[in-house]
Formats: C-alpha cells, structure tokens, sequence
C-alpha cells in the first residue's frame, strides 16, 4: 500500500467519528471534490486502510454487561490444534475478540456474559470443552475505561 497523504488521514479520521456521513459531506469535511474523495475512498477500501464499516453495539444494551477476560493454555501448539482450537472459538458467540499469544498463555480470549452463572455455563460447556485446552485463567473487569479499536490518527498529519 502508498503511504497515506493528509487527504487520505482526513477522510480516515472523519469516519472513524462518524463512520455514516455521506460522500459529499465527507468530501467538504477534507476538502476534496465529491469525485476526488469518491476515488479516495475507494482506493482506501481497496488497499484495506479501511477495514469495514459497522455500528458498534453496546453488550450491555444486549444483556451482556460482564467482560471477562481469558487466558487459554492449550496441550500443544501443532498447526491442527492451533486451527481446532480457533474454530472452536469462532463458534462461540460469546467469545469477542480472540488473539494467539506469545507468553504463558496461548490465547487471549475477550468474553461477553450475561452474570457470574452465565460465565459459568460458558466456562464448563465451551471453554473447557474447546480441543487441546489445558489451562484456563480467568479475570473479570469492572470498569471499561478505554476501548480504542485503532492507534489515534494524529490530527496534524
């Protein structure tokens, strides 16, 4: 991918405040003519500088209001048991973010619950039962007090 000029920073940090403006607002927002931010953007999706567009839900409107995060140890790192374990992940819904680690644990796994007895039907009939677990190591949050999904692009860029 080019590098990003101040045109393409523009209009990257103008959605992500606020990710439904139209391209002709968009547009006068970065200063560009309606066609040259049309291009813009499009190359941006195409070169995968922009990833998606998505309302972000809030779990706790949805009933989920406890976070918990999870350490996962697995019996071996094979690539089979690496991609079992993924698969299993991926199937349970209230697994949220899922990332391999270097370190102690294997995974680190971003849990969505209803309450304590929730997680606890999750922990015994999917975490514990995910292939090639061996250790599992959980902590509850109890605040949320930053969730960024990317680094901040610098305004004066």
């Amino acid at each position: 991918m080019d590098a990003l000029d101040r045109f393409d920073l523009a209009i990257m940090r103008a959605l992500e405040r606020e990710g439904r403006l139209t391209n002709n607002t968009l547009a006068e927002r970065v200063g560009l003519s309606p066609s040259a931010c049309s291009r813009r953007l499009d190359r941006l999706e195409a070169t995968g500088a922009i990833l998606s567009y998505h309302a972000r839900l809030s779990n706790r409107a949805l009933g989920h209001p406890i976070t918990v995060l999870v350490h996962i140890g697995l019996s071996g790192q094979s690539e089979r048991q690496l991609a079992e374990f993924e698969a299993a992940a991926k199937r349970c819904p209230n697994v949220i973010v899922c990332f391999l680690m270097s370190g102690e644990y294997d995974y680190l796994l971003r849990i969505a619950a209803r309450d304590l007895e929730d997680y606890e039907r999750i922990h015994k009939t999917h975490l514990s039962a995910f292939p090639h677990v061996v250790r599992i190591n959980s902590s509850f949050a109890l605040r949320e007090v930053l969730d960024r999904s990317t680094v901040q692009i610098d305004p004066g860029v």
